[in-house]
């Protein structure tokens, strides 16, 4: 019994995952033991039968009855629960149960015990075969650190994560992993991040810049500050976003519920005829046998888990079964402008003032070092060594600007239709190619700023790749002004523009392009666009790693800024779909095969035992293909901040 033990203590350590959760390890074990048992059982009963002349027969039979009862009774139970509930996935147990019966009541023993037996065996060799795409989240649970460096008084202690708080501070050493998100407070050092965006190149970070759980410190020790709790960091909301992911349920398994429905009564009603006709209840029983639908529980799953893999090694984290429902019938796609086609980061190219001896640059600059919106960034940059008033009290208007009270008047600096609607005269410059924000005091036009954007690398090769793949049209919606969104639009190629739009304003034309039979695709930033995300048939939040709001109001999360990672997704959803229908017949077919082999005795029902899963293994072969066509990485970015609002 020793022996035994160890060969199953040997076997689970060699199938087992890392993360299986003891119920798991439990059931395993007890399979593996029971398999063994049978075997045993099934080895005494042979040699008592040819080594020692079988001088009472009843007792291989006794040794028999009692290995089926170990494999066969569950798969009978099972298959009784199945018919019960009229639960689809429990088809093969209901197939396979029946057959073992019919072997009990043909006193072939052998065969009742042998078929439960290979099929455990088969299936859970099948089982460990479904390609590694469970293992991409696998190896990802096996990135968070357990353990992290406290650094309290000068002194260092070894913790555990779950016990960090935020506002600690802990140390992370070159070559260790970054157990929580947070901020570098000093030191500097390469981190690869490939584990969140999927980029292969490390990312360089420095004092003030954020880090993230799950991602590897290179070269450099750095001490840094705990911002979230270990179970609110983005690489926790990842793994529990892909935990959801392996649930998704796309419509082709809907269809494959409703032809089990129709299937079993079929096999049943073949197995019936052909034992009545052949008067053979072997012929039979094989029938049962080789029916079993292993292969069409798999037509979808396997698709989606290889797509699964496929998109996570890229950085795209797919939601829900939009992924396939409507990705793959989009015609329409929506841009926003700024953090998306372009970069976001803005350059100060030029002041004008209307009012003799007024500096500008400086009054905007106490306004905007208030704020981390891009365009502030820019003025505050552009102000260098340049003295900054750091004394206002200022208030960020949503969509607008920023105010402060001052002893000469309430100082504004924004967007020109905000200051407009507070009585401020605006002169055209739609002329000015950049975007422009203003500064005023009361109702006095003080001057205004105009800024510089780029597009972003790859934009133009995204559109293009879009239309080659059946997108009718691309639109870009902004609240910037028509100049600058024109200039975009034209070194992009892309179809339509709407500017000067405020938030609801872009949520009011998402709604206008959707009508009709339109599918519409929104990809924005995921923060100041998680209305229009909402709203469309399928939103993609750019740049999510380290955003909440943007993991949860998109259909499909980017956690990096790759734009080439979009035609990818839209071509990745019509692969996995068209795969899922190739599965839905080829697993068919083969099923109907082995049922006519096994009606005119070509398959005996051992042998169906096996064979039966070759629709299984073809199904996960046809699947394997979305990860071997995997399309290339694009060079990648710089790691940018996400946007955090349009232009003023």
């Amino acid at each position: 019994m020793e022996n035994i033990d160890n060969m199953t203590r040997n076997s689970l350590e060699a199938l087992s995952r890392d993360n299986l959760t003891d119920t798991a390890r439990k059931k395993l074990r007890t399979e593996i033991l029971c398999g063994i048992a049978s075997l045993a059982l099934l080895a005494a009963g042979l040699l008592y039968t040819y080594a020692l002349g079988n001088p009472h027969p009843v007792v291989p039979q006794i040794l028999y009855f009692i290995g089926f009862l170990i494999e066969g009774l569950p798969v009978i139970w099972a298959g009784i629960k199945g018919i019960f509930t009229k639960n689809l996935t429990n088809a093969m147990e209901i197939l396979v149960g029946i057959a073992i019966i019919c072997c009990v009541f043909n006193r072939d023993m052998i065969l009742a015990l042998l078929i439960p037996l290979i099929l455990n065996v088969v299936h859970l060799l099948e089982e460990r075969s479904i390609m590694g795409g469970r293992d991409v989240i696998d190896n990802l649970m096996n990135m968070q650190q357990n353990t992290a460096v406290l650094f309290e008084d000068g002194k260092e202690t070894v913790v555990d994560v779950a016990q960090l708080q935020v506002g600690q501070q802990i140390l992370v050493k070159p070559g260790m992993g970054i157990p929580i998100d947070g901020v570098i407070l000093s030191g500097q050092t390469n981190i690869d991040q490939k584990s969140l965006t999927g980029e292969p190149h490390p990312a360089f970070a420095k004092v003030g810049d954020p880090v993230y759980a799950g991602t590897v410190n290179l070269d450099g020790q750095i001490l840094v500050e705990v911002k979230k709790a270990h179970v609110d960091t983005a690489f926790s909301k990842i793994i529990q976003l892909l935990e959801q992911s392996e649930g998704i349920c796309a419509p082709e398994s809907r269809l494959i519920d409703r032809f089990l429905g129709y299937y079993i009564p079929f096999v049943l009603g073949v197995a019936a005829a052909v034992a009545l006709v052949a008067r053979d209840i072997s012929q039979a029983i094989a029938i049962l046998v080789v029916s079993c639908p292993c292969g069409q529980m798999l037509v979808s799953s396997a698709p989606m888990i290889a797509a699964l893999s496929a998109a996570t090694k890229r950085g795209v984290l797919i939601k829900n079964a939009k992924f396939i429902e409507e990705l793959t019938e989009i015609d329409v796609v929506v841009f926003d402008k700024t953090g998306t086609v372009t970069r976001g980061e803005l350059t100060l190219t030029d002041t004008v003032s209307y009012v003799d001896g007024c500096d500008v640059l400086s009054l905007a600059a106490s306004l905007a070092v208030a704020s981390t919106h891009p365009v502030s960034r820019a003025v505050v940059a552009a102000m260098k060594d340049r003295q900054i008033d750091h004394s206002l009290l200022v208030q960020e208007i949503s969509g607008g600007g920023m105010e402060a009270k001052t002893s000469q008047g309430i100082l504004r600096f924004g967007r020109g239709e905000w200051l407009e609607g507070l009585g401020v005269q605006i002169p055209e410059n739609d002329d000015i190619p950049g975007s422009v924000s203003y500064l005023a005091r009361d109702t006095q036009l003080l001057g205004c700023l105009c800024f510089h954007d780029t597009e972003r690398e790859h934009a133009a090769e995204t559109i293009d790749q879009l239309r080659q793949l059946g997108v009718q049209e691309t639109v870009m919606l902004t609240g910037d002004r028509e100049a600058p969104a024109k200039a975009i639009q034209e070194k992009l190629g892309i179809d339509r523009v709407f500017a000067r739009l405020l938030p609801q304003d872009k949520l009011d034309k998402l709604r206008e392009l959707s009508q009709g039979e339109h599918n519409v695709l929104a990809i924005g930033d995921g923060i100041n666009d998680a209305l229009a995300l909402r709203e469309a048939d399928v939103g993609i939040a750019m740049g999510a790693m380290g955003s909440d709001l943007a993991i949860e109001s998109a259909d499909i999360a980017l956690m990096n800024n790759n734009l080439l990672n979009i035609p990818f997704a839209v071509d990745l959803a019509r692969r996995t779909r068209k795969v899922i229908y190739q599965n839905l017949v080829l697993s068919i077919t083969i099923s109907v095969s082995m049922i006519a082999l096994s009606a005119f005795g070509v398959i005996s029902a051992l042998a169906g035992s096996i064979l039966h899963n070759f629709g299984a293994f073809a199904v996960l072969l046809n699947s394997s293909r979305l990860l071997r066509e995997e399309q290339p990485d694009a060079p990648a970015e710089e790691p940018e901040e996400p946007t955090i609002a349009e232009e003023p």
